[in-house]
């Protein structure tokens, strides 16, 4: 159970994987202009890592995975190059049903989304939670403790930008640092914060 909080706790803060890896950062910035907006694609976006990054695991180690398909009397078969192709599927199928329940349920917020809701298919960083998930060797639970606590930190660095970017419509910038150039710098910033939990262990 600790390491499991651990773990969470990890994927939120020092493993941001926005602020860490910088990964979902095309949504990021444009999105992060409003604080509503920016709520609203991030329970999107914990939406689709906490469903997918498991289902991908349950796909991976199932049928792609070397030696996975020992059950079906294939037990040298390794499918695991197509894992790319595997894993976007069921993420845009993912998408596209975030897609349909906001639609039906909130058209301001699918206004508010416009074309970034069905980017969240193409979003690096729902793919790296997959990725991750692989490459870490984790289990099924760690999978959904990492997409979820993933989620979570995408969205709190989303919705703390977005604060931020309210701040600085009033702030007196320098004329080169206006617009991206300052979202920019206060990402960086933001980033060495969190990098701020990386000392703590449990």
């Amino acid at each position: 159970m600790v390491e499991l909080l651990s773990l969470f706790l990890n994927s939120v803060f020092a493993g941001n994987i926005l602020l860490a890896y910088f990964l979902g950062m095309c949504s990021f910035v444009a999105v992060s202009k409003n604080i509503e907006t920016a709520v609203g694609l991030g329970f999107a976006v914990i939406f689709v890592l906490t469903v997918t990054t498991p289902i991908n695991w349950l796909i991976f180690h199932g049928l792609l995975a070397p030696g996975a398909l020992a059950w079906a009397g294939l037990p040298d078969v390794d499918l695991s190059f197509l894992k790319l192709i595997i894993f976007i599927s069921v993420i845009a199928a993912m998408v596209q049903a975030i897609e349909i329940i906001i639609d039906r349920f909130s058209a301001a917020l699918y206004a508010g989304l416009g074309i970034f809701l069905p980017l969240i298919a193409v979003n690096c960083a729902i793919l790296g939670g997959s990725l991750f998930m692989v490459e870490r060797n984790m289990t099924f639970i760690e999978s959904v403790v990492f997409g979820f606590g993933a989620g979570v930190g995408w969205m709190l660095a989303i919705v703390a930008m977005a604060a931020a970017r309210i701040k600085l419509r009033y702030a007196d910038l320098p004329s080169g640092l206006e617009g991206f150039a300052i979202t920019m710098i206060v990402t960086g910033l933001m980033a060495m914060a969190f990098m701020l939990f990386s000392g703590i262990t449990m």
